[in-house]
């Protein structure tokens, strides 16, 4: 602080404030002040030589008239926090005298009440026709639906969570392509560097560079309609929809067939425009809906007619299923063998994943875990939004 801030006419004109404060030679306002920060530091507060320059500064902008502008700028600049308040005021008291800042008055309105979320499940949030069950219902599906289990939905958050796919966030892997596209960071293209510099008859030219093309990578999604998954395969098809719909503005391919007692290929009905007919559609097309579970032997007859003949080959193969098999389970171990040496990668999203304590101990599942890339969660929309991750970073 300079000599002309120390001595401003804010400091220098005496004050009822200080009336008492010392002894008959009236000493000045910075001594006063001064000597309350050192008394402060010495009763135990963190004053600093900073904060009690601060202190100086900010009494000279408020001025010395008034006790509570004194009493709240010292507050501001001689303390760290609430904990050291009653020492400021004591010391204050004892420094300045008894008489006290006046007490700050609170605004004590009454504030509208703050209506929650209701968290009811199932049935029970179709139920009051109110405003809170509005408000309850519309927090319900922003935060609550996405992390529910599909299965145990009411049909009206069914509804919801059906229109909730179209928004679905997909981006289909990629891989590196043998055409090769000119870039300005690369490998040095020779050739076209060759053919610039003859172009300039032999005169040093730009160096020519280029990248390998990126192209989609197909992705094949393979969803059991058996009994034991029934209460999953409405969301898995919409899911399909969702994930074949972003494939093909990507430019990609997406293969959408059923696991049951059969295979049925139903990507003709995944073309669909909108989700609802493409469910109609393939429900036609599926003859097996909540039958038995064969999968073993559907994926032996998805590689013998599809999946060898290149539909399966280096492409992202995801199996939706809970891994219960009616068959022996090896034959099942077997053909998720066979898969995942021709394509690039196997993902299984079984729906019991995601529950806690969840142990992959059925013996379909058992057998296909050594074989398969990843084994994910397959039971709400954020799995099903983390599911769109994994594929597209295979």
């Amino acid at each position: 602080m300079t000599r002309s801030s120390r001595t401003s006419a804010p400091l220098r004109d005496p004050d009822p404030l200080l009336e008492g404060a010392g002894p008959a030679t009236e000493p000045s306002p910075t001594t006063v002040l001064l000597g309350f920060a050192r008394a402060l530091r010495a009763a135990g507060l963190r004053v600093t030589g900073d904060r009690e320059r601060t202190f100086l500064l900010a009494t000279a902008a408020v001025g010395l008239a008034e006790r509570e502008q004194v009493y709240w700028a010292g507050r501001a600049a001689l303390t760290s926090g609430p904990s050291d308040a009653t020492t400021y005021d004591r010391v204050f008291t004892a420094w300045f005298g008894a008489a006290g800042p006046r007490p700050v008055v609170r605004d004590e309105r009454p504030r509208p009440p703050v209506v929650q979320a209701s968290l009811a499940t199932g049935d029970d949030v179709d139920g009051g026709d109110g405003p809170d069950s509005l408000l309850g219902t519309a927090a319900s599906d922003a935060d609550v639906l996405r992390h529910r289990d599909v299965a145990t939905l009411a049909p009206r958050e069914k509804a919801y969570l059906a229109r909730l796919f179209g928004s679905l966030p997909f981006h289909p892997p990629t891989r590196p392509s043998r055409r090769r596209t000119h870039r300005r960071t690369g490998a040095v293209d020779g050739r076209a560097t060759l053919r610039e510099q003859l172009r300039r008859l032999g005169e040093p030219g730009q160096v020519r560079r280029s990248r390998r093309r990126v192209r989609p990578r197909p992705v094949v999604l393979l969803i059991d309609v058996s009994g034991s998954m029934e209460p999953y395969a409405d969301s898995l098809l919409r899911l399909a929809h969702a994930i074949t719909r972003r494939g093909r503005e990507a430019g990609g391919r997406v293969e959408t067939f059923t696991l049951g007692s059969r295979l049925t290929h139903v990507t003709r009905a995944m073309h669909e425009r909108d989700g609802d007919r493409a469910l109609i559609t393939a429900g036609d097309l599926v003859p097996d809906w909540s039958g038995g579970t064969r999968l073993g032997q559907s994926l032996q007859v998805f590689l013998d007619r599809w999946g060898r003949r290149g539909t399966a080959r280096g492409a992202v193969v995801v199996i939706f299923s809970d891994g219960w098999e009616c068959q022996d389970p090896q034959l099942l171990g077997e053909q998720v063998r066979r898969l995942s040496s021709v394509a690039h990668q196997v993902i299984w999203a079984n729906p019991h994943r995601g529950r806690p304590g969840y142990e992959p101990v059925q013996a379909g599942m058992a057998a296909a875990l050594p074989h398969v890339h990843a084994l994910v969660a397959g039971h709400s929309w954020a799995a099903f939004e983390e599911l769109g991750e994994v594929i597209g970073d295979a």
